[in-house]
């Protein structure tokens, strides 16, 4: 079982439990943002909380490892999301920790205090633009989400070509051309 510190499981054993999110971004520029209703700094970080923030996944405790997604919306109001999205952020990292507020609102940033809500790579981005506002979605995913997925091999001339570079035979012929292999009974 997991242990807290005293100060964090004194908030989880009360009736009301309040907190603010501290996201990362590690695109090509690295974001810190907060749902605090201020900046805070954590490990030599400033979270911004002004940052565009607009709706994310609420945390889920959970004693299992699972394959859920998380989503993280922003209002990108600088287009500083859509400049990213074009370079590409899919597969840069995506860190979410909540930092649970006491008695007088403010934000547990000591050590053991601050849990860890997600971990993962960026895996659908898109910008949804509206007249009222243009929002960064991002869809993010565990690395345990990969033990689905299937990747098939082509043997295609172009695809042996990059995998292989000039060599592109697709029939497999040398394995066996120029070259004699005894195999013993039993295991290899």
């Amino acid at each position: 079982m997991r242990q807290f510190p005293t100060s964090i499981q004194t908030i989880l054993n009360s009736d009301i439990i309040k907190y603010a999110f501290l996201i990362k971004l590690e695109f090509n520029t690295t974001y810190y943002l907060t749902s605090f209703n201020r900046n805070i700094t954590y490990d030599g970080n400033t979270y911004l909380a002004d940052g565009g923030l607009y709706e994310y996944d609420s945390p889920k405790f959970s004693s299992i490892v699972d394959r859920e997604s998380y989503k993280i919306i922003i209002a990108d109001i600088l287009d500083q999301m859509i400049e990213e999205f074009r370079i590409n952020v899919v597969g840069k990292p995506i860190t979410v920790k909540v930092a649970l507020l006491d008695s007088n609102e403010e934000p547990l940033l000591g050590s053991g205090e601050v849990l860890d809500v997600y971990s993962g790579t960026v895996d659908s981005p898109s910008i949804d633009n509206s007249f009222e506002e243009k929002l960064a979605i991002l869809e993010g995913t565990s690395p345990m989400s990969d033990l689905d997925m299937t990747r098939s091999f082509l043997t295609s001339k172009d695809s042996m070509s990059q995998n292989r570079g000039n060599d592109q035979d697709t029939s497999f012929d040398e394995v066996y051309e120029n070259s004699q292999v005894t195999l013993k009974w039993g295991k290899i």
